[in-house]
């Protein structure tokens, strides 16, 4: 029998296997071992299933539900095993995964007289138990896509079947639980009794599917009441439904009738909207109000939307100054630094809180005081004679991604200050089951702008990102709900708009580089949107602080 080479950076050895022979039983044959069970492999830097058969020579590394592509594939799995339950325990109900909240998945049930019961919810996980404990495989059938979309048409998967129609491929994928189809975008684990954990609880008017800890698969996410985020995501909901807009097939459909103009002139109008909302809250308590401090995740538009706040508020006859806290970050001798020996600015003890407090402080005290600036290049701060001094009435904006942390300003009385919490919460779905992670969305931003403005390519960006999300989670999140508002960057359109920027940054990701797996991913992600010509953006989007082509100056 022929053999094909392998090898394996599991084992850090070269192996030899016959033709055809399947990723599933390689992993058998060298006795794979990793924290939790196996559950796929990245073969040549591009994310396979276990069900993959070799039949050239390939480079692979076998990774469990820990890593990062093995919580997803646990994630889509479960999700598609939840579907499957809902068939059969409500047969005329149509299940929709909503948001992403709690570190769950967050489901709507339309169909039901009434929001779905404690009991109800208890016959669904009995039902997935039991679809778990039979081990039934996940079948990937290539079928004609007349087909596809005629399957999925019949379960009630219509924005699934629209999708498929609109790429105009010959044949398709779907995957199959015994009879049931479908499509989850992404790779699913080999079989339902690879899932050891889960629960359904309720939430709000739906409930909440709860998958583990990817470094404790016995433990499941603790469970937070999220009602300032959640709010925001209901303002989503009703957003997408003011243009029915909420799906990408949707989305596809305004394009290829010519009317992805309109879809910018609405979606920028309804950010000015809440920009000028927001601004009246604040003007509502003028001369009380000093400080607003305005804080969110990399790539969420903070800059730019302090921008336009500082207009809508001199609309209401305030003036406002705009400062960063990363000008008062330490020199980096004094920097904390992260587990990886690196220095760690996105830790609180990166700022020095103690000056800055004694700037605001004097500012609000009527003084002037001299403003520092960081080099990053030297990691020195420094001083270059600007000056700021703030009258009465005034209003300084403070930006930085500390900025709901109450520790940043322990000399400040709460009543004088206004918080703001802002990301890029993706406004559509990829279709009833599946959603478009707002984390994807401000890596898409970021590896645009950095390659526009920071001279970096998308594989520096998309090596960085994990070490970004990491900081997020330790220093950002964990403080959003203190947020007086929260607003959401993200516009309708812009993944259809991001696609011609981003495509030919990520084509340029070599092969043997570990980021390409991403790259793939991404490209793949973006084959599903028809493009959107970015000319109708106006100069004072947030969008521009990303693309190019602002009119504030940065």
């Amino acid at each position: 029998m022929k053999q094909v080479e392998v090898f394996c950076i599991n084992t850090n050895e070269t192996h030899y296997f016959g033709l055809g022979t399947s990723l599933l039983e390689i992993s058998e044959q060298l006795n794979i071992k990793t924290k939790n069970r196996v559950c796929g492999a990245i073969v040549n830097h591009q994310v396979q299933e276990l069900s993959f058969c070799m039949v050239k020579p390939k480079q692979i590394e076998f990774f469990d539900v820990s890593h990062p592509y093995g919580i997803r594939m646990y994630a889509r799995s479960l999700i598609f095993v939840l579907y499957t339950a809902a068939k059969k325990v409500f047969p005329n109900v149509s299940m929709r995964i909503r948001e992403s909240i709690s570190n769950g998945y967050f489901c709507e049930f339309n169909g039901l007289e009434n929001p779905i019961t404690g009991s109800e919810i208890l016959t669904l996980k009995q039902e997935m138990n039991n679809i778990i404990s039979a081990n039934i495989p996940f079948v990937q059938k290539e079928m004609k896509t007349g087909e596809s979309v005629q399957l999925l048409k019949e379960q009630g998967l219509s924005e699934k079947a629209l999708l498929f129609e609109q790429q105009g491929h010959l044949y398709s994928d779907l995957y199959f639980l015994n009879a049931i189809g479908n499509f989850l975008y992404g790779q699913l684990l080999p079989s339902t009794g690879y899932i050891t954990n889960f629960d359904l609880v309720p939430y709000y008017d739906g409930l909440l599917l709860q998958i583990p800890q990817p470094n404790n698969f016995n433990q499941l996410n603790e469970i937070k009441k999220l009602d300032k985020l959640f709010g925001i995501y209901k303002e989503r909901k009703d957003w997408a439904k003011i243009l029915n807009v909420s799906v990408v097939s949707n989305l596809n459909s305004f394009t290829m009738q010519k009317k992805g103009g309109e879809i910018i002139k609405i979606s920028e109008a309804l950010h000015e909207k809440k920009i000028a909302e927001i601004a009246n809250l604040i003007s509502y308590r003028r001369g009380q109000i000093k400080l607003v401090l305005i804080a969110g995740p990399s790539a969420s538009g903070k800059t730019t939307f302090s921008k336009r706040l500082g207009i809508q508020l001199a609309v209401n006859g305030i003036k406002s100054y705009q400062i960063s806290v990363d000008n008062y970050f330490v020199d980096s001798e004094k920097t904390p630094l992260d587990e990886y020996g690196n220095y760690d600015y996105e830790s609180l003890g990166a700022v020095d809180v103690e000056f800055f407090n004694n700037q605001l402080l004097s500012l609000f005290n009527g003084e002037e005081v001299q403003l520092p600036k960081f080099d990053f290049l030297r990691g020195k701060r420094y001083f270059d004679g600007d000056r700021l001094k703030l009258n009465d009435q005034d209003i300084l904006i403070v930006e930085g991604i500390h900025g709901m942390n109450p520790d940043l300003i322990p000399e400040i009385d709460k009543k004088n200050t206004f918080k703001i919490f802002i990301s890029a919460l993706t406004q559509i779905s990829f279709d009833e089951h599946t959603l478009i992670s707002t984390t994807d969305n401000r890596l898409i931003r970021r590896i645009i702008r950095d390659s526009q403005y920071r001279g970096y390519n998308a594989a520096d960006t998309i090596k960085r990102w994990p070490s970004v999300i990491r900081g997020e989670e330790r220093n950002i999140f964990p403080y959003q709900e203190n947020a007086d508002v929260m607003f959401n960057s993200a516009t309708l359109y812009e993944l259809a708009v991001l696609k011609k920027y981003a495509e030919p940054l990520l084509k340029l990701v070599p092969e043997n580089q570990i980021e390409y797996a991403e790259s793939v991913r991404l490209l793949r992600f973006f084959s599903y949107f028809k493009p959107i010509d970015d000319g109708e953006i106006p100069p004072t989007s947030l969008l521009r602080e990303f693309l190019g082509g602002s009119s504030f100056v940065y």
